[in-house]
C-alpha cells in the first residue's frame, strides 16, 4: 500500500483523558452544592459557568497547566459574590487541589491502542504524534505508554492546537498534502483544522466529551473526511481510501 503520513490526536483518541476531568467535575459539583445548600441553587449552574470560564481560558491562553483548577475557584468566586456568601480560602485551595489532581491520575489507553499503531506502522506508514496541552504533562504520558516506539522524534505538543498550528507544522515538515491524514477526537482542535489546511480526517467521537471539543463543521473537505466508531476502524478506512484512489488513479 502506499505510504500516507499520519497524525495523531492523544487524549481522548489514542489515551483516556476526558472521564478524569469529569470525575473532578463531579466533586466539585457536588462541594459547591454543599456548600451554597442554603441558596438553592441548581447543580447545573455550576456545571455551566464551569464551562464557560473554562472555554474562555482555553480560547484565550491554551492548553495550561493552571487554567482548569484556576476555573473551579472562579466559579466559586462567580458564586459568592452572586449570593453574598463570604469567601473561605481554605475551600480555595482544595478547589485548586482536585483541579490539580486530574493532571496526576494514573492513565489507561483507549481499547486497541497498541495494536492499531503496530498495525499501521507494519503497513509501512509514518506514524506523528499531534496533541495539545502542556508539554511536560504530555511527555509523561508518551514515556508512559512508550509511545516513541510508534512516533519516534515525530512527536509535536502544542499549548493552543489551532488551524494555524497545523498549517505551519505542515508546512515546516514538507508533508505531501494528498497523502496526510489526522486522526482525532475534537471537530474544534483535529477535525476542522485538518479539513481548513487540506489533509484527510478522520473523527472518532469520544466516548466522553468536553463541550469545548464540540462544534460544527462548515468546512468543505479538500481530501477524504471519515468518522468512525473506534481506533480499529483507521487503518481499513486509510487502506479502503488508498486501494480506491489507486483504482480510480
Amino acid at each position: 500500500m502506499e505510504r500516507q503520513l499520519i497524525l495523531f490526536d492523544m487524549d481522548d483518541t489514542l489515551i483516556h483523558c476526558n472521564k478524569y476531568f469529569d470525575l473532578v467535575l463531579e466533586q466539585f459539583k457536588d462541594q459547591m452544592t454543599t456548600w451554597f445548600a442554603s441558596y438553592r441553587i441548581d447543580p447545573k449552574e455550576f456545571e455551566d459557568k464551569q464551562l464557560e470560564i473554562d472555554t474562555i481560558g482555553v480560547s484565550q491562553f491554551g492548553f495550561t497547566e493552571d487554567h482548569f483548577p484556576q476555573s473551579l475557584v472562579e466559579t466559586y468566586e462567580h458564586f459568592a459574590k452572586m449570593t453574598g456568601r463570604s469567601q473561605n480560602e481554605e475551600e480555595k485551595k482544595w478547589l485548586l487541589q482536585i483541579g490539580k489532581s486530574v493532571y496526576e491520575a494514573e492513565v489507561e489507553p483507549y481499547p486497541y491502542m497498541v495494536e492499531t499503531l503496530e498495525e499501521l506502522q507494519a503497513d509501512g506508514h509514518t506514524l506523528y504524534l499531534y496533541t495539545g496541552g502542556v508539554a511536560a504533562i504530555q511527555q509523561r504520558k508518551v514515556e508512559a505508554f512508550k509511545l516513541e516506539t510508534f512516533f519516534g522524534n515525530r512527536i509535536f505538543i502544542r499549548q493552543h492546537k489551532t488551524t494555524a498550528s497545523l498549517e505551519r507544522i505542515l508546512t515546516d515538515h514538507g508533508f505531501d498534502r494528498s497523502k496526510t491524514w489526522m486522526i482525532g477526537n475534537s471537530i474544534r482542535t483535529d477535525i476542522i483544522p485538518a479539513l481548513e489546511t487540506g489533509i484527510h480526517a478522520i473523527y472518532i467521537p469520544a466516548m466522553t466529551e468536553w463541550q469545548y471539543n464540540m462544534m460544527e463543521i462548515n468546512v468543505k473537505p479538500q481530501g477524504a473526511f471519515y468518522t468512525v466508531p473506534a481506533l480499529t476502524d483507521v487503518r481499513e478506512t486509510i487502506k479502503g481510501y488508498v486501494e480506491e484512489k489507486r483504482k480510480t488513479g
